[in-house]
């Protein structure tokens, strides 16, 4: 049986370590790519991981590289290059740059590894994944965003540290986009079927929300950088959904047109935004639907207009991918 393949473009904290779970979990073989500069960057990385195998018994290929020719046959590609905004920079200097990053990351990716599902968590994620779709023209199931598996894994370790329980025993939902955007949906969040409305007053309820739409950036503050090993294991239980073909729900940057009132009835014009969706061996294999409240709906509608207006400017910074 052949081995999966997993290309992680991108040597630096977050991608190291997703190639790092990648390992751990032995999802298969690995190859990290950076850009020339830093191909020993990246060569360095998978060899200090590799060495990890006879101690962790893990056995997988894993290799360094800035030769885009190494990712042909990958089954699964993360996309993880991009710059961190950086003070003064606007959110549209932000786009500018990580889009071009994006776009020439995905020619490469279209070139030489056209049978690939493509994960991306380059930011802004909205932004970057429409980039991605434009970019490869792939099919829209093949392109996905990883930022709901994060945010929920906060929502979930900030409900069970206010509980004193087990992360294992909590399940939790949310829709839109990343931080302010995201769209938690206590009503649908539960600690082993109990309903968390039922063990936590509206107060403490709507604090973790919060905590949980800035947990990034209480991480910043903390340690002066992103955050890399949530993200990381995010980005990797997506992969392995696919690769096992678990179908798994997993919330994800997906495609959608009707679904959640996104573009009704505008064929071909739908958006990337974080919404339920199962993932298996073709990528996401359907979208999770079901019914909100108004409230719910009208911060749904508020986080895709977010969506919608980063996309406009992707458009006006780089007309052809409209």
């Amino acid at each position: 049986m052949r081995r999966a393949k997993i290309s992680i473009i991108g040597a630096g904290n977050v991608g190291a370590t997703c190639a790092h779970w990648a390992a751990a979990k032995e999802l298969g073989d690995i190859v990290l790519l950076d850009i020339p500069d830093r191909e020993g960057v990246a060569k360095g990385k998978a060899l200090d991981l590799a060495c990890c195998g006879p101690i962790e018994r893990f056995d997988s290929k894993i290799i360094g590289t800035s030769d885009y020719r190494d990712i042909a046959g990958s089954d699964v590609v993360v996309v993880t290059a991009g710059l961190p905004r950086k003070p003064g920079m606007s959110r549209d200097d932000l786009i500018q740059t990580n889009v071009g990053i994006v776009k020439s990351v995905c020619e490469q990716i279209r070139e030489f590894a056209p049978d690939s599902i493509v994960i991306v968590v380059s930011n802004p994620l909205d932004a970057m994944v429409y980039t991605a779709w434009k970019v490869t023209g792939f099919p829209t199931n093949r392109i996905m965003g990883q930022a709901g598996a994060l945010d929920v894994a906060r929502f979930r370790e900030f409900i069970a540290m206010e509980l004193n329980v087990s992360v294992e025993d909590i399940s939790a939902l949310l829709l839109g986009g990343h931080g302010d955007d995201m769209v938690p949906l206590p009503r649908l969040t539960s600690v082993h079927g109990i309903p968390l409305t039922d063990l936590l007053p509206a107060d403490k309820i709507n604090a973790l929300v919060e905590r949980a739409k800035v947990g990034g950036g209480e991480i910043v503050k903390l340690m002066g950088t992103s955050a890399y090993y949530a993200p990381a294991s995010g980005t990797i239980q997506m992969v392995e959904a696919i690769i096992k073909d678990k179908k798994r729900i997993i919330p994800s940057a997906a495609y959608c047109e009707d679904e959640f009132g996104v573009a009704t009835g505008q064929k071909g014009k739908g958006y990337f935004v974080g919404v339920p969706a199962l993932l298996g061996s073709k990528g996401v294999e359907k979208i999770v639907t079901f019914k909100m409240t108004a409230e719910e709906q009208k911060l749904m509608d508020e986080s895709v207009s977010h969506v919608k207006d980063l996309v406009a400017v992707v458009n006006k910074l780089f007309p052809e991918l409209a």
